[in-house]
């Protein structure tokens, strides 16, 4: 048995044969899609703990001061980071959803627009009411 060892006898043993075939392969998008889902991840762990801190703080606090608490800038820094990381990662974890479980292929195309529109429309509301209260 003769066997040879470069990247064409290589290449050709580890790839499956239709994808020179047909042009398909990787779309190089998975690994993204995973770190951007695990760095939002960790980006909400100490966040939300903020966040949690925060309110607790003003369980008990009229509405100037927690106004004037939100109105800080490391606060609303702070609750910009925690909007922005919310509904990227809502958002990342609802295409996973859909692209696992919904079939058909423009109900699949319609609710991801849905979601991505939704997402954006819901922190640029989110953005708004806070420069609307931090700036003056």
């Amino acid at each position: 048995m003769n066997v040879r060892v470069g990247t064409d006898d290589v290449r050709g043993q580890l790839r499956n044969p239709m994808k020179y075939a047909r042009g398909l392969g990787s779309a190089q998008s998975g690994v993204r899609h995973w770190w951007l889902q695990r760095l939002t991840a960790v980006a909400l762990a100490p966040l939300s703990l903020w966040f949690l801190w925060l309110c607790a703080g003003l369980v008990h606090a009229d509405y100037a001061a927690v106004r004037a608490a939100i109105a800080e800038p490391v606060h609303a820094v702070l609750l910009v980071a925690l909007v922005v990381s919310l509904f990227w990662h809502g958002a990342l974890g609802l295409q996973v959803v859909i692209e696992d479980y919904v079939h058909t292929r423009w109900q699949e195309i319609t609710l991801q627009i849905l979601v991505r529109f939704g997402a954006f429309l819901a922190a640029v509301a989110c953005l708004f009411a806070i420069a609307r209260i931090a700036l003056p």
